[in-house]
């Protein structure tokens, strides 16, 4: 697997565009769309938050009912959740005017939003946006970064990763932008992501390593404990890569796996490590599980800690909070027999052997809690089985961005 440069117009035939449609009302780009030359085998999920955007339930048709889809519209600012039919009929509506610009089924069309609750989209702005997008796609670098910069809205940085993987002698590239700095908690969080790919695959087989992926990747990652309205991941393949078809349980879908679990987890921590106000990623490995549940489950519950969190804001090895959040996980724990140590680019140190500290220097620990990213290992010594989640420290700016979100 080769890291390219790149992110959904990476793989071949995908356009992108990014712009400002004055939905925020200020000079930030606010609209994007991705377009595939031909039609994609499409997989998707989406958020487990019973109150879920209308967009969530458009798209879940579109992934579920139709053969293919073609084309994305995303808008950030407004969220189009908590609106009922008027919010169902502005999807229908974005799918139509794509439909007509581009030429191309309503079917085809899958639609995403991200920003505040409640409100309801601007309907006059966003068709103008989609009848201006399309004259602005291109297939380049710079227009892959400009919808990835339209679709964010706390973060402060746009999240981008592409690799290229042969398969059966030809070159396949996937390709993927995301966003997501707040309502981040699993199962998944406040976040869209957008992956591209010119593999040729089954979309049954797609669909399964799709969803099996989220679990390890997006479904691991947490800001603040919201979980959001909006969450989607669609996964769009256009097969112009022209390699075999690839099915399930075969040597070319492990391969194909691999590729897209790096890119997937890869964006996974770049939400992680924008979180809002953070300073640093924070991850957190479980080691040595007797299931791989038991690790998945203390290794949420370290990351989610708010008193952990805190901790890594101030460079403090306060080690108790870590086996206090894995005592009340709810998973089975032996704590006199767990070790802990942190770890980053400083180096580094045990500071719990079964379950007690170590004699270890807090100027160490400090000095390792200083970098970006800190990762906490614990060993639980009950199995084989490991998990890893990923978070952020919690700071002073986290309530202060929220605080005035809506201002």
């Amino acid at each position: 697997m080769e890291i390219i440069k790149g992110g959904v117009t990476a793989a071949k035939g995908f356009k992108a565009a990014g712009m400002n449609a004055r939905i925020k009302n200020n000079e930030k780009k606010d609209m994007a769309m991705v377009y595939s030359e031909k039609p994609c085998v499409t997989a998707g999920t989406f958020t487990t938050n019973k109150v879920f955007a209308a967009p969530v339930k458009w798209d879940k048709k579109i992934v579920k009912g139709s053969q293919y889809s073609q084309a994305v519209v995303i808008n950030s600012g407004v969220a189009n959740a908590c609106t009922g039919k008027e919010g169902d009929d502005a999807c229908a509506l974005e799918a139509k005017t794509a439909s007509k610009v581009l030429n191309i089924p309503e079917d085809s069309v899958l639609v995403a939003s991200t920003g505040v609750i409640g409100a309801q989209l601007p309907m006059d702005k966003i068709c103008s946006g989609i009848e201006q997008l399309p004259k602005l796609l291109d297939s380049s670098l710079e227009a892959g970064t400009l919808a990835a910069e339209a679709i964010m809205t706390t973060d402060t940085v746009d999240k981008q990763v592409a690799v290229q993987v042969e398969i059966g002698g030809k070159t396949v590239t996937i390709g993927g932008m995301c966003k997501g700095a707040g309502m981040i908690h699993p199962n998944m969080a406040t976040m869209l992501c957008f992956i591209t790919t010119d593999a040729n695959i089954e979309k049954a087989a797609l669909q399964k390593m799709t969803s099996a992926i989220v679990e390890d990747t997006f479904n691991m990652i947490s800001v603040d404990g919201d979980t959001s309205t909006n969450d989607t991941v669609l996964v769009m393949a256009n097969g112009m890569a022209d390699n075999a078809e690839i099915t399930a349980d075969t040597e070319d879908y492990k391969v194909f796996y691999d590729a897209l679990f790096y890119v997937l987890r890869e964006l996974s921590k770049k939400i992680a490590g924008d979180g809002e106000g953070c300073t640093c990623l924070f991850e957190v490995q479980v080691k040595n599980a007797a299931t791989k549940e038991q690790a998945k489950v203390l290794a949420k519950s370290i990351v989610t800690s708010s008193l952990t969190k805190a901790a890594i804001f101030g460079h403090d090895a306060n080690w108790g909070r870590i086996l206090c959040a894995m005592g009340y996980s709810g998973a089975d724990l032996e704590p006199e027999k767990v070790d802990i140590y942190f770890e980053s680019e400083a180096g580094k140190l045990k500071i719990v052997e079964n379950g007690k500290a170590t004699d270890y220097s807090e100027d160490k620990a400090t000095e390792i809690l200083s970098k970006n990213p800190v990762t906490a290992i614990a060993d639980v010594k009950m199995g084989t089985k490991e998990a890893t989640a990923w978070g952020c420290d919690l700071t002073f700016d986290y309530v202060k961005i929220n605080a005035d979100y809506r201002s």
